[in-house]
């Protein structure tokens, strides 16, 4: 069994006194590592460390900053392998999926290289003759960067490569369930000789996030996680008014119109909700379709989900995986229980198996309404609530009708009906015809309580930096 130490300033130090964190493949319930976790001494060093290494990191050139995120990208291509295969086994992923995982945060780490010569300050008209105003973009400082369990590989690179390019060093909390992907990373930031203390990777308990999080040597925390751990972290700023980057949760709408492609939309939308058994922020959660369709489109959601097969993915790569842990599962088979109760229909899965493994079957209910727990709240799963709606009016009033605004859909072939609900979606993303996929060089920013700030693109970079204004007669 492998165990793994912190990651302070590029060095793996054991903790004095360390409680081990174990590691549980949810495929399989095995324990499949142990995990040193950080003390209040790692969480002090770690910080003095990423203090003192951002001082000297950034002053150096972008173009150099650049550099070293491409040799980061190398050596994640490089130990592609290694790294797909700790996050295979502590997330339930299949090993070509965990290494595409990798491969893909590769992409994104070499996309934020590419804005070295691009962070662009502005020179401003004064209103006094012989002045210039320079608008200065500056590096925030340290940034804590905390990483969900779902994509932890893409989604720590997807903090961690704007924070570097801009001039920040980091400091990265994995979540407990995968920490050992986030530890085999930091193998590749040595191999990439990235400068020390620029990259400090720790399990933590949550006395030593917050810790790390209210120290005044922080700038800025940003997470991906749910909405109580966005609250969190919101407590946790108020200490020192550090920055926040927030994505939390999600209840994707996907709106189907007459004419849509009923088999396009309904395999789509099963791919959507099955993919990593549904454990994503956009993952389709409510389906509003029209009246007249609804009949054939619930046949062919419940045809799809029923031979949507699951199991342990390290046996077959196609089946749909496990969720994280028990807790989730009982979690979610309990909303659709009350949701049954509520008046629901089930049309298919709604069970927990016997065996080994943290699975649950691809679930699909039907005659839901937009009051029912099961369409208001996030379940995080393999769950699928149906609402069927009459007039265009009434599905879009119900799609905005929730806490959450981060992805939706709609399918149509009409570009009056597209344009209407891409202009008046509360969502921060509407993809048409096509499930979500997050492109990098978007925007991912959420809606209402599904977040503030956002990841990717220019906007997502630049979050990372604050400004300075020089006024500068002449």
């Amino acid at each position: 069994m492998r165990h793994y130490r912190n990651f302070i300033d590029n060095q793996f130090k054991t903790s004095d006194g360390a409680t081990l964190l174990e590691v549980v493949n949810p495929a399989t319930e095995d324990i499949v590592a142990t995990v040193d976790s950080a003390n209040p001494y790692d969480a002090d060093e770690a910080v003095r460390c990423a203090a003192a290494a951002q001082k000297k990191w950034r002053r150096l050139p972008a173009i150099e900053r650049g550099k070293v995120l491409h040799r980061l990208a190398d050596a994640l291509v490089a130990r592609a392998d290694d790294i797909g295969r700790a996050l295979a086994l502590e997330s339930g992923k299949s090993p070509q999926h965990a290494r595409s995982e990798v491969l893909y945060a590769a992409e994104v780490t070499r996309y934020h290289a590419e804005w070295a010569r691009r962070i662009t300050g502005e020179v401003i008209p004064s209103d006094n003759a012989s002045e210039n105003l320079l608008l200065y973009r500056e590096p925030i400082g340290v940034v804590v960067c905390l990483v969900p369990f779902n994509s932890p590989v893409y989604t720590l690179l997807r903090k961690l490569a704007p924070a570097l390019i801009t001039g920040n060093t980091v400091i990265v909390r994995p979540s407990s369930y995968t920490p050992c992907s986030a530890l085999e990373i930091a193998r590749a930031v040595q191999e990439a000789d990235v400068p020390p203390g620029v990259i400090n990777i720790l399990a933590m308990n949550h006395q030593v996030a917050e810790q790390i999080c209210t120290h005044p040597a922080i700038g800025m925390i940003t997470l991906t996680g749910s909405v109580g751990a966005g609250r969190k972290v919101l407590e946790y700023s108020q200490v020192n008014i550090a920055k926040v980057a927030l994505e939390l949760g999600g209840q994707t709408p996907a709106i189907i119109e007459p004419d849509a492609d009923l088999e396009k939309a309904a395999d789509d939308i099963v791919r959507s909700k099955t993919t990593n058994c549904g454990q994503l922020c956009t993952a389709v959660e409510r389906v509003y379709v029209n009246e007249a369709v609804a009949s054939r489109f619930i046949d062919l959601l419940r045809n799809r989900m029923r031979e949507r097969q699951w199991g342990d993915r390290s046996k077959n790569h196609d089946w749909m995986g496990p969720l994280i842990h028990d807790n989730a599962r009982l979690h979610i088979h309990q909303m659709v229980a009350r949701a049954i109760d509520d008046g629901a229909v089930l049309e298919c899965g709604g069970v927990i198996p016997s065996g080994k493994g943290f699975f649950y079957p691809p679930t699909l209910l039907t005659g839901c309404r937009q009051d029912m727990e099961i369409v208001q709240e996030e379940t995080f799963g393999p769950v699928l609530a149906v609402v069927v709606h009459k007039t265009l009016d009434e599905a879009l009033a119900m799609a905005n009708d929730h806490q959450f605004g981060l992805a939706s859909m709609i399918y149509s072939q009409n570009h009056g009906t597209i344009m209407r609900v891409a202009n008046e979606i509360e969502a921060g993303e509407c993809y048409v015809n096509r499930v979500p996929d997050d492109p990098y060089q978007g925007h991912h920013a959420g809606w209402k309580r599904s977040g503030i700030g956002g990841d990717d693109g220019q906007h997502g970079m630049l979050a990372f930096t604050q400004t300075r204004l020089v006024v500068m007669p002449y």
